[in-house]
């Protein structure tokens, strides 16, 4: 039976996410994958869809309604791929006791504003450029390591090299796998 790997999306969820379609095309036949449409788990419905009003939106409670409802919807230990908003939800769900085996997040935003990690194995990818990314000192404080690519900025995720690597980089944790692919980057 195929291991179990909750995907969550970032602030746009579905909406652009034609990038999501590449990591479920490399990793369904190695996972039974959950996706999670980050606005859908917050609630958020604007008629207008600005990067403005979305952000505002998850920022002014919705992070927190949808850390509360991944909280109510995954209660065994299982694989989880986060990008931006979408890892700062499951950030937060993990220090609430969401049962983790291992989450892997792509420039997770806002987690450079806290000031506790969650306990659970974590990878924490992002692009040099990203001004979203926590600094190294907030890195030192926490005990934490960032794997950082230079070249790339927040949306890092979306790049196909990039889908490459973190697919290649799950397979090769959990399923100790390794696919006929071509390590990137």
């Amino acid at each position: 039976m195929a291991e179990k790997l909750v995907i969550v999306s970032d602030m746009w969820g579905s909406k652009k996410g034609l990038w999501i379609t590449s990591y479920l095309g490399y990793l369904q036949q190695y996972f039974d994958i959950t996706f999670y449409d980050s606005q859908q788990l917050a609630n958020i419905d604007l008629v207008v869809q600005s990067e403005e009003n979305i952000h505002n939106a998850f920022v002014n409670g919705g992070i927190d309604t949808a850390v509360s409802h991944l909280l109510k919807k995954e209660k065994e230990p299982c694989y989880y791929l986060a990008f931006s908003t979408g890892g700062t939800i499951v950030w937060e769900a993990a220090k609430r006791g969401l049962p983790v085996k291992s989450l892997y997040n792509v420039s997770a935003t806002r987690i450079r504003l806290k000031n506790e990690r969650p306990d659970v194995p974590f990878h924490l990818l992002y692009g040099n450029n990203d001004e979203f990314k926590p600094n190294e000192d907030w890195a030192k404080r926490l005990g934490i390591d960032m794997e950082i690519l230079p070249n790339y900025g927040h949306t890092l995720y979306t790049d196909e090299k990039i889908i490459q690597k973190v697919c290649l980089d799950l397979l090769q944790e959990v399923t100790q796998i390794t696919p006929q692919a071509k390590k990137v980057v």
